[in-house]
């Protein structure tokens, strides 16, 4: 059954949402998950049974041991030449294109599932910039995404930026105009857009002339986490390790565990043959015997997890956060604090907040002009971000939005 509205999906590289809305009426974020309306971006090939699983519950199975493959960050590989190569799953070949396809499929299947039918049309959402600094590779990933929505059953496929739908989120709830700078930090972009909002403008069909300026850089959540790791757990497994020669350990297989869509080929045989080859590279043995029992036991996802949920813990106001390492060595462990994520993130979020402002001025605009910034994507919440962007602009008021469900909501409602 065909219904009226728009289905909004935003796909995102951590977490994926949903939204349906139909003409003025507020847009309907769907369940996706029990009566979660976010889908962990991730899927799970479980190797005894051959079935296929979504979000937490494919995070769950890999973490508990179940034997099969994990994937995750997934969006990262748009733009990529990697998306077209083709990989092993369930003893089948098919590529990470095809992997996106399976997911988006999953998304619509449960959508359809909620609302009984499904609408027309479909609006997904996109970052300013899939790749930055080269339009045809950014034209080509969307291409690819359009090319994997298009046989999902809409009569229509069309795109809206990312921040420009969390604009129009946030605009429902203005009472007065505002200059607005939308932040949206997802999991592989940060994303912004100067917009002129109110609720005077909300029933303009063509917006346009509203939006001043946007801009984007390829860092988010995911290239958080990475840093984390190499400053919190790579070390315990021998990153920057000085060997017997007085030169560190190469880097490649901490690189690759602290980066979600690269673990994986970190558990292939040739890496762990090279891996093991790394040997003569140690002064201390048992740094190396670690790092071996995480390619060995295919423990970095574990890894992985772990440092993204301290970081989610300590961006919620947690003192600190341990993280137990012991399946890697018993008593192993670590620790993160909110102190820890402003040491080791400051030159990421140098970057990202050099966009923003860059933004501003894009928009022939003053710092001061800012009446608000408006926050999106669940790394916003990270506070020394937000203290970084008090000190950028001092004068607008911060807003956060819904940082996981925002996106998708202002999809529907384009």
């Amino acid at each position: 059954m065909k219904l009226p509205g728009t289905l909004g999906i935003d796909f995102g590289t951590s977490n994926s949402a949903v939204s349906w809305a139909q003409g003025a009426d507020s847009a309907q974020l769907i369940a996706l998950e029990g009566e979660a309306t976010t889908l962990p971006t991730a899927l799970f090939f479980d190797a005894e049974t051959g079935h296929t699983h979504f979000g937490r519950e494919a995070l769950d199975l890999y973490l508990s041991g179940q034997e099969g493959r994990l994937m995750r960050s997934l969006k990262s590989l748009l733009g990529s030449p990697l998306l077209m190569e083709r990989t092993s799953v369930n003893q089948q070949m098919v590529s990470f294109q095809d992997l996106i396809g399976l997911f988006l499929a999953e998304l619509v299947a449960r959508a359809r599932n909620q609302l009984g039918g499904l609408p027309r049309r479909l609006v997904l959402g996109r970052p300013v910039h899939f790749v930055d600094d080269d339009p045809e590779r950014d034209a080509l990933a969307e291409r690819m995404l359009f090319e994997v929505a298009q046989p999902l059953g809409f009569e229509e496929v069309s795109f809206q930026l990312e921040p420009i739908a969390a604009a129009l989120d946030y605009e429902r709830r203005l009472l007065a105009e505002r200059t607005v700078l939308v932040v949206d930090i997802g999991g592989g972009t940060s994303d912004f857009s100067v917009v002129r909002l109110g609720p005077q403008r909300r029933s303009q069909g063509q917006r346009q002339a509203d939006i001043q300026a946007t801009s984007g850089v390829h860092i988010g959540g995911t290239d958080f986490d990475k840093q984390l790791s190499l400053a919190q757990i790579m070390p315990l497994l021998g990153y920057k390790h000085t060997g017997p020669d007085g030169r560190e350990v190469p880097s490649r297989p901490f690189i690759d565990l602290s980066t979600w869509h690269l673990i994986h080929w970190q558990q292939s045989p040739k890496a762990i043959r090279d891996a093991q080859a790394l040997r003569v590279n140690y002064s201390h043995g048992p740094l190396h015997e670690r790092l071996m029992k995480v390619l060995r036991q295919q423990l970095g996802h574990g890894l992985a997890h772990r440092v993204e949920q301290a970081k989610i813990a300590c961006a919620n106001g947690a003192l600190a956060q341990g993280m137990d390492l012991s399946e890697v060595e018993a008593g192993l462990s670590a620790e993160m604090s909110e102190a820890d994520l402003a040491k080791h993130l400051q030159d990421l979020l140098v970057q990202v907040v050099a966009c923003a402002q860059a933004c501003v001025e894009a928009a022939g605009l003053q710092r001061a002009q800012i009446d608000a910034l408006y926050l999106t994507g669940g790394s916003s919440a990270l506070q020394p971000f937000q203290q970084a962007l008090r000190q950028a602009f001092p004068a607008a008021e911060l807003v956060s939005g819904d940082l996981f469900g925002g996106v998708a909501s202002g999809l529907a409602y384009s």
